[in-house]
């Protein structure tokens, strides 16, 4: 990629916050329909960020280099490859080495660059998780936007309960749902007029006035295609990479918003109802139970063991089941590892 001149109309940056398995791949890959908008698979910064601090005084420029080197190695491992995009960590180096260094300047610049390469005029960030660096990213980005995107906790934790990324535990997932939303008013109440906060289940009800509402608040066109996410490339290619996705190429259907009644015992509802229920009667959830439950701290040491047992046992049956997805999460996962062993 040759050496590019920085233009003072880049695209618009975009978070999209603040937990995943909230139905995120189902609006990026609508939004991706429009020619103005460009959100490629994420690279969820957040699993690199322990590694920080090895790298030193990034003010150095080797240091600075090695970690842009390594952030550009987090993307070229990723489960779904950024498609025409090649990044030369010599001349990124050469035009960042005089701003603000920081991880996050890399990442957005990488980002940036593919945006740019497809033309966008706004460019989304799917890492949910990086709601924790919003403050940094808005001292980068003045002119940046978060897309809050909310849904019942008893349904996403439902679906983290299956995740390999999350917890194999309804009150652990309940916690981490109660903290990210947390980090996600912060978000809004520091600047209102920056955030947009939408329901899934809102969006399943009526995708064209959700999306309408995005597109507005993004300042793009809403095109009808986005409405049909079956000729999305990408939706087909994910939806047969992992079980998570398998849904992500068809149209959303409505009956699942309560698919967790099925999947969930009563008490745990009771359980993630007495975590969440201050947020569930914020954003309208109607409680089920009495949510009498207490958690004691033993309960939640118990709780993590027995998840990390239930963790591994994932990691064996995705193996057996879809050695595809075992190998390209084991991959990145692997590099990571390697990271961390080199920077000792």
């Amino acid at each position: 990629m040759a050496i590019q001149e920085k233009s003072v109309s880049r695209p618009k940056p975009v978070l999209m916050i603040p937990l995943r398995r909230c139905g995120s791949h189902a609006l990026r890959l609508r939004l991706n329909n429009s020619p103005e908008f460009y959100s490629p698979y994420p690279l969820h910064i957040i699993d690199f960020m322990p590694l920080l601090p090895k790298y030193g005084d990034l003010q150095n420029d080797e240091n600075y280099f090695r970690l842009l080197v390594d952030v550009i190695g987090l993307q070229s491992v990723s489960m779904v490859k950024w498609k025409d995009i090649v990044f030369d960590p010599a001349e990124l180096f050469e035009n960042l080495k005089n701003e603000s260094r920081s991880v996050h300047r890399i990442l957005w610049e990488l980002l940036l660059r593919a945006g740019e390469q497809h033309q966008a005029r706004v460019v989304m960030d799917k890492s949910l998780d990086s709601v924790r660096y919003a403050d940094e990213l808005m001292t980068l980005f003045p002119d940046m936007l978060f897309l809050n995107v909310v849904r019942d906790p008893r349904a996403q934790v439902a679906s983290m309960n299956r995740a390999i990324i999350h917890d194999y535990d309804s009150r652990l997932n309940a916690l981490t749902w109660c903290e990210a939303h947390k980090l996600a008013k912060n978000v809004v109440e520091k600047w209102p007029d920056r955030v947009l906060t939408i329901r899934y289940e809102d969006f399943l009800s009526d995708q064209e006035t959700v999306l309408r509402r995005i597109c507005t608040f993004f300042g793009i066109a809403f095109l009808p295609q986005m409405l049909d996410v079956s000729h999305s490339v990408e939706a087909q290619q994910i939806s047969r990479m992992s079980a998570l996705w398998e849904s992500n190429c068809f149209a959303p259907i409505m009956a699942n918003k309560d698919k967790f009644l099925s999947q969930l015992r009563l008490e745990e509802i009771d359980a993630i109802e007495s975590i969440c229920g201050d947020w569930m009667d914020l954003y309208g959830y109607e409680r089920m139970t009495k949510a009498v439950t207490h958690l004691s701290p033993s309960m939640l040491e118990e709780a993590k063991a027995t998840s990390a047992m239930k963790r591994s046992e994932a990691w064996l049956r995705l193996k057996e089941n879809n050695f595809k997805d075992f190998i390209l999460r084991r991959f990145r996962a692997d590099y990571l590892n390697s990271l961390a062993t080199r920077l000792i």
